[in-house]
């Protein structure tokens, strides 16, 4: 052994003693095929739904929205990770005191939008919303025009009721960015 080898072995077995390693592990190499997977460990799967998102690309970038059912494998027409998802289009308005009530209403109007999105255009929060749209948004709502209208009418008035009882605020503001 050389004087430099000599050295670098001492200076491992040094930090191993300081980091209370055995000097074995630190100079041999026991990384496998399978590198950062063990056995049995599996992604934690967050993209539930009612979570609240950020939309990230397309016409709603910047809409809050909220999963209604994930697709974490993908399915024949998408095949790769995507969800439902019901999200405001417009946001209500702020309303003051001296409005009356029927500007009052009409500034506490929301406009809605039903989508599938890839995860990949999605910003989830740490947020999630009490509202069950599973019944009315649902997979086969996006086969045509008027179905997908209805479900969008529906999420508008369980939208509307939820800005009306003053929860989940965060959710009903516009981001500015």
């Amino acid at each position: 052994m050389g004087l430099k080898s000599e050295r670098s072995v001492f200076l491992i077995f040094k930090i191993s003693k300081l980091l209370c390693y055995s000097p074995e592990t630190l100079t041999t190499n026991t990384s496998t095929e399978g590198e950062g997977e063990s056995e049995g460990a599996k992604m934690v799967k967050f993209l539930k739904p009612n979570k609240a998102v950020i939309v990230l690309q397309g016409r709603y970038a910047g809409r809050k929205a909220v999963i209604v059912r994930s697709f974490d494998d993908g399915t024949r027409d998408r095949p790769y990770g995507h969800c439902l998802v019901a999200g405001i289009k417009k946001y209500p308005s702020k309303v003051i005191r001296k409005d009356s009530t029927k500007k009052a209403a009409r500034k506490s109007r929301v406009k809605c939008f039903v989508k599938l999105v890839n995860y990949r255009h999605l910003m989830p929060t740490r947020y999630t919303l009490d509202v069950d749209l599973k019944d009315v948004v649902s997979g086969d709502c996006l086969q045509s025009k008027d179905k997908k209208v209805s479900a969008a009418r529906e999420t508008k008035k369980r939208f509307e009721e939820r800005f009306k009882t003053g929860k989940n605020k965060w959710f009903f503001t516009k981001l500015r960015f």
